[in-house]
């Protein structure tokens, strides 16, 4: 006998009024500045409890068969639900087109590695591999009723021009979670995931909860910028932090191989400077890289590759991916790829059932030399 379980209990939550950390923000050594913050491991900005504390539940054989099992159907009819969510959203007429100036939403990606790849022209190109995996709405926030962090000095006829669309992605197992952190996926009706990040884009942009966005929603040739954690080493010297030379090995030199020297201003100052270069914490800094390439797509598993081998944070590590905001690269401008990206997002599956490459890339699933017998 297989005993009866209860259902798992949900607590909604307004996400319009989650509280946000005034120290959400990461201050840069410049020499205007007199100081600058240790960074932390800070929480994220909803301060809800994600993970519980895990007991011996003391099931049996039987229980914990039944728990997986319905643990990966309820898997598998999220995903289905989404990908219908895509074929209503597809048949409404009420979809607005795409035009200069309007923003879309970004998705959440994970690192997985590098890999090179060859022009047709034989030049080298160093890539990164980013996946997109599970990513689905939770809720939509308009702009009347989004509060963000930080608000800019305004008149009192400014109007709010951005939404936020909240973003989730990779599926994670219900039981591991609180009820609070899974009450914020009641409504929307998608599976709690591991991940969350808002996003701001324009209202007409909007996407209803528990639509899907995957690899498609970019085209090949698009260009985006990642935004990454950069690895935490924790406190490193100048060598390390700043990649200084360092003094001299040998002729006299004592303990002051890895040093920085002298960190003074000579006459009448008699300080040292704001920013100077100095030992102290080196990563855990949010880092964007702009206009990186797209170079290949695979739709089957959700992978593009992307231009670069510097995009922060660690493998298998979580990046962000938005529509470039550089103007000769973002979307109408004359460097990007003609035509108006998939708006507000890719509504059909990518009929092309092996990768897309870039025109200039060289596939190797083709010849590169050929050889023709002369008579």
């Amino acid at each position: 006998m297989v005993s009866q379980l209860n259902p798992i209990t949900y607590v909604q939550y307004d996400f319009a009024n989650l509280p946000v950390s005034d120290r959400s923000t990461t201050i840069i050594p410049v020499r205007s500045k007199n100081y600058l913050n240790r960074p932390r491991l800070r929480n994220p900005v909803w301060f809800v409890k994600k993970t519980r504390t895990l007991h011996n539940e003391q099931f049996t054989e039987d229980n914990s068969a039944f728990l997986n099992e319905m643990k990966r159907e309820t898997i598998l009819k999220a995903a289905n639900r989404s990908q219908s969510n895509l074929v209503k959203l597809a048949n409404e007429d009420q979809l607005a087109e795409w035009s200069p100036g309007l923003k879309r939403t970004g998705v959440i990606a994970k690192k997985i590695g590098q890999y090179p790849m060859w022009t047709k022209n034989g030049q080298k190109i160093r890539t990164t591999l980013l996946q997109i995996i599970d990513n689905e709405v939770v809720k939509y926030i308009p702009p009347e009723e989004y509060r963000p962090a930080q608000e800019p000095r305004q008149s009192r006829n400014w109007r709010k021009p951005y939404g936020c669309l909240l973003v989730g992605a990779e599926h994670g197992d219900p039981s591991l979670f609180t009820k609070d952190y899974a009450g914020l996926f009641a409504q929307s009706g998608v599976l709690p995931k591991k991940h969350l990040c808002r996003f701001l884009i324009s209202p007409e942009a909007q996407l209803p909860p528990g639509t899907a966005l995957t690899v498609s929603h970019f085209r090949v040739g698009d260009f985006v910028d990642v935004r990454g954690l950069t690895v935490d080493r924790g406190f490193q010297g100048v060598v390390k932090r700043h990649g200084f030379k360092g003094m001299p090995k040998s002729h006299g030199v004592t303990k002051t191989h890895r040093r920085p020297g002298n960190i003074g201003a000579g006459g009448g100052k008699a300080r040292v400077w704001p920013g100077t270069k100095m030992p102290g914490h080196m990563g855990n800094r949010w880092r964007v890289l702009r206009g990186l390439q797209i170079l290949r797509i695979n739709p089957q598993y959700n992978v593009m590759w992307v231009m670069g081998s510097n995009i922060a944070g660690s493998t298998n590590g979580i990046v962000y991916i938005y529509d470039t905001i550089l103007p000769l690269r973002k979307h109408g401008a004359k460097g990007a790829p003609a035509g108006p990206p998939p708006f507000p997002t890719a509504l059909e599956p990518s009929t092309d059932p092996g990768d897309i490459w870039l025109e200039d890339l060289h596939d190797f699933r083709k010849l590169s030399i050929t050889y023709s017998s002369s008579e």
